[in-house]
């Protein structure tokens, strides 16, 4: 995982980041063939609520994938996706699309082209998972 420094300034062209693929969860998997890959660019523990919170890039292939969601704020850079909630509304999501998915919310995302995103997601640490 690289991380970066964020007491510094930096920029980075998240279009022309280069992300570590890896494996999905072949459950998760509905149709197609989809790929993941992401760029982590920081972590850190938050005393104050006890939880971790992530800031990163992340990106998916086409396909039809099944997740539970963390607390999860996003933008979308390109590509688009249908995002259906199991007890709750769809968003299509696109370029420029600002999203928020509340922990615990079981989707079913349908990535209709690559997409790319910039997140930053809040979760329980490990002790307390």
């Amino acid at each position: 995982m690289t991380s970066f420094d964020l007491s510094a300034p930096f920029a980075l062209e998240v279009a022309d980041a280069e992300l570590t693929e890896y494996p999905l969860d072949p459950e998760q998997i509905h149709a197609g063939d989809p790929r993941v890959a992401s760029l982590t660019l920081h972590e850190e523990f938050d005393p104050a609520t006890g939880r971790i919170v992530e800031r990163g890039i992340w990106e998916i292939t086409p396909g039809v994938v099944a997740d539970v969601e963390a607390d999860e704020l996003f933008v979308v850079l390109s590509g688009r996706a249908t995002i259906e909630f199991a007890d709750g509304p769809t968003l299509e999501v696109g370029p420029g699309s600002v999203a928020v998915l509340p922990e615990g919310a079981v989707t079913r995302w349908t990535v209709h082209e690559t997409l790319r995103k910039v997140y930053q997601i809040t979760s329980a640490a490990e002790s307390e998972a």
